[in-house]
């Protein structure tokens, strides 16, 4: 991809899943890679992983919950490698659940992680973008659950909606900045986050076949399914795109 070359990313959650296969294609494009993640023992794999490929990554543990974490991790990494380009919003929980069985506690855990989380990074990477100049790209991992709903993901649904509303929002705040913000909507994705999602024996490969059988490309998603979408709204060929909503989930999901 053009323009990657030299330049920083951070990506959150880092350390596994699609969060880990976005960091070594980052790093594959030449870019340097903060690794931000809860487990430290993780990232410091990751960035092994990433160095021994040749690319150049750091790791910083940060919890996206919490303000203070952020700021610390966002100005550790940039003074090891230098101004962030792109802030990839990846970290995400949640735990299957009919809505009128969760109570507040539950719903203040899962808002954090996949709505303030975002918020809280993008506030402290975004600010450092405008005040440089030099433009920028924040891509968040949102969900086709927050385009479509999601059964059993009721407040994660109402999250990652919320998430793609504030990107188009602050996009257009900071698009004379040229600051481009866009949204990435996963399908169901083979990652550790799902088999503790689904469970395992018989109940769970039931709730993977169904998936199966409702995606037109018969499979669901795997980590190294977005990295290539990613790349490019960092690089310099996604220079026109922002406010935009990508489904990559196997024609699970067609928008018009």
């Amino acid at each position: 991809m053009r323009g990657l070359k030299d330049k920083v990313a951070l990506v959150t959650g880092a350390a596994s899943g699609i969060g880990l296969a976005i960091a070594r294609r980052l790093a594959a494009e030449g870019m340097a890679v903060g690794v931000l993640d809860l487990n430290a023992e993780a990232s410091a794999a990751a960035v092994e992983g990433i160095r021994a490929a040749g690319g150049t990554a750091e790791a910083e543990t940060c919890d996206i919950t919490d303000f203070g974490s952020v700021t610390r991790a966002v100005e550790s990494i940039e003074a090891r490698l230098g101004p962030t380009w792109a802030l990839v919003n990846n970290a995400g929980w949640d735990t299957p659940m009919a809505f009128l069985e969760t109570r507040p506690d539950f719903w203040r855990k899962v808002v954090d992680i996949n709505y303030l989380g975002p918020l809280q990074m993008t506030h402290a990477v975004v600010g450092g973008m405008v005040r440089r100049g030099g433009g920028g790209r924040v891509i968040f991992i949102a969900s086709d659950a927050g385009r479509v709903g999601s059964s059993g993901e009721v407040v994660y649904s109402g999250c990652k909606g919320a998430t793609i509303a504030f990107s188009k929002a602050l996009a257009r705040e900071v698009a004379r900045n040229n600051v481009l913000l866009n949204c990435v909507c996963p399908g169901p994705t083979d990652t550790p986050a799902m088999t503790a999602f689904v469970g395992t024996g018989e109940q769970g490969e039931k709730i993977r076949n169904a998936m199966v059988r409702g995606v037109p490309l018969g499979r669901i998603g795997v980590p190294e399914d977005y990295p290539g979408m990613v790349a490019f709204l960092a690089s310099d060929d996604a220079a026109f795109i922002t406010g935009q909503t990508l489904s990559i989930s196997g024609g699970l999901t067609m928008h018009g």
